[in-house]
């Protein structure tokens, strides 16, 4: 299941994190980021020990999107070492995640 991160937790969720971190920025009335909210859990759990999951809602917690430059949702962040290593933008089937993750993880 993924883990869900605020503005005051981000840092120690994500960017302390010993793990590379997918880091899903999403809202409640954005259709893709529902799609892609069940695809997010599975891969949480087939891929936990590889990765962590975290999503962040945009409404909720305006702060951390705006300082990454989160334009668009779902707006998808690989965190490796504190930093931003790639991102992707949309709805994207769970193959395309998983060898994307494989990828950049």
């Amino acid at each position: 299941m993924a883990k869900a991160a605020t503005d005051a937790n981000f840092e120690e969720e994500v960017i302390n994190s010993q793990k590379p971190v997918l880091v899903d920025f999403w809202a409640e009335w954005c259709g893709p980021c529902r799609q892609l909210s069940p695809i997010l859990d599975e891969i949480s759990s087939e891929l936990g020990d590889k990765i962590d999951v975290v999503k962040v809602n945009i409404d909720e917690n305006p702060e951390t999107p705006t300082s990454y430059g989160v334009r668009g949702i779902p707006t998808l962040l690989i965190f490796k070492g504190g930093k931003v290593v790639s991102t992707k933008v949309g709805a994207l089937p769970k193959s395309a995640l998983v060898n994307w993750i494989n990828e950049e993880a």
